[in-house]
């Protein structure tokens, strides 16, 4: 892969990783309920359910894509379709004090990162979004052991750059998260993102 590979694949994960969903709403739920220790401990099992789903793209769609080019047009327009209906579900209802409420955890940093990975791999926004960027933004068929690595390294860079904000923010400004008003622009900003992302995945070729 060249550096411009990577720049691409970091910026679209940088995206994606930003635009709240599940993860994001039990990190910032882990913040309000545990502090930042704790909800640190739960953005490394994110981190390593990304690193996850990475491999098991990477692993199994270098063969599929050597021998069925369909599978990936069907994919590609199954992830499209989600992250329509995502952003549909953000800018009607999203992230609520309630579900924010609900999603609080008790337990130590093991249970914290046990939770992290939990959540991500039963979140089918990132098995869907990896499974739809990946092979639009990286060569599969070229792809070496040591660009895996860097992909790789790249995956934890970018996504403890984006999570740890949110969960110091959540930590240290827990009244202005559970505003209405804060919690209405969160939702609609990320019904942006999630909307551009479709229609971005849609028009690459």
């Amino acid at each position: 892969m060249t550096l411009a590979g990577f720049i691409t694949y970091g910026g679209a994960l940088a995206i994606a990783a930003a635009i709240p969903g599940p993860g994001i709403a039990a990190l910032v739920a882990r913040a309000l309920g545990s502090g930042f220790r704790a909800s640190l401990f739960m953005a490394l099992g994110l981190v390593l359910g990304d690193l996850t789903y990475l491999t098991a793209v990477v692993l199994g769609l270098a063969f599929i894509a050597q021998t069925f080019g369909t599978v990936f047009l069907l994919i590609k327009w199954l992830g499209v379709a989600y992250l329509a209906y995502l952003a549909y579900v953000f800018w009607t209802a999203g992230i609520s004090p309630e579900t924010i409420e609900a999603r609080k955890g008790r337990g130590g940093l093991f249970s914290s990162f046990v939770a992290g990975l939990t959540v991500t791999l039963g979140n089918p926004k990132t098995m869907v979004f990896y499974l739809a960027l990946v092979p639009t933004l990286v060569d599969l068929h070229n792809l070496t052991a040591a660009d895996y690595g860097m992909l790789a390294a790249c995956t934890v860079v970018v996504l403890l750059v984006v999570l740890v904000p949110y969960l110091a923010l959540a930590a240290k400004a827990r009244w202005l998260l559970r505003t209405p008003p804060a919690l209405k622009a969160l939702n609609r900003t990320a019904a942006g993102f999630m909307a551009g992302a479709a229609a971005a995945i849609a028009a690459r070729q």
